[in-house]
């Protein structure tokens, strides 16, 4: 099973995360987030030992000045939840980032949309409710192709994910679930999602 968190504090919550062995750490960059990231704390992303875990700049159509300048060097993914084509995928990868492709899922025909991006290292399936935690549609779930470049986000948590993964699902992306206030993660929340994860495992 794989883990990404997302909207995390490049100070608060980083350490805990890698020590938990999470394996994706979200940080998200879109102003009108709760979650958005001062781009002046990025520099202290260098300071962590990543060991297992990856950095992903969580982003909505970024523009070639602002990849440049904030995110190469920084991160090893970029998550994308624009518009973006699979032209444009094909761009940003160029620049040395592996890429995550966001699909929002309202109906069974939204999950083939996933196929015109095979050049993207990870699909993560979502709501299309941006950061309003909707919560993913449980008849949907089991229609989602499997394997490990396929996660899923929406609405998981310590209560819901044993029942997702006996439909199929193997990785979850978490975020406002980990919260008891808005944007600010709980660290007792995650640990007892890592502890639910590993129970899953054994």
């Amino acid at each position: 099973m794989k883990i990404k968190i997302c909207g995390l504090n490049p100070t608060r919550d980083v350490q805990l995360c890698i020590d938990l062995k999470v394996n994706y750490l979200g940080f998200v960059f879109y102003k009108k987030s709760p979650r958005n990231t001062i781009l002046s704390e990025i520099k202290k992303l260098s300071n962590y030992d990543k060991k297992e875990s990856a950095f992903v700049a969580v982003t909505v159509d970024p523009s070639n000045e602002f990849i440049k300048k904030n995110l190469i060097g920084n991160f090893d993914f970029i998550q994308l939840h624009g518009s973006e084509s699979n032209e444009r995928v094909e761009e940003i990868k160029g620049m040395g980032f592996k890429i995550i492709k966001v699909i929002k899922v309202k109906e069974e025909k939204d999950i083939d949309n996933h196929k015109e991006f095979n050049n993207a290292d990870i699909i993560l399936f979502d709501t299309p409710g941006m950061e309003k935690s909707l919560e993913f549609p449980k008849d949907l779930i089991a229609q989602l192709p499997k394997g490990e470049k396929y996660a899923l986000a929406g609405s998981i948590s310590e209560d819901n994910v044993e029942n997702i993964n006996k439909l199929g699902v193997n990785f979850f992306d978490l975020s406002s679930s980990l919260e008891n206030q808005l944007g600010y993660k709980d660290h007792h929340k995650i640990k007892n999602f890592i502890n639910k994860i590993n129970e899953l495992k054994n």
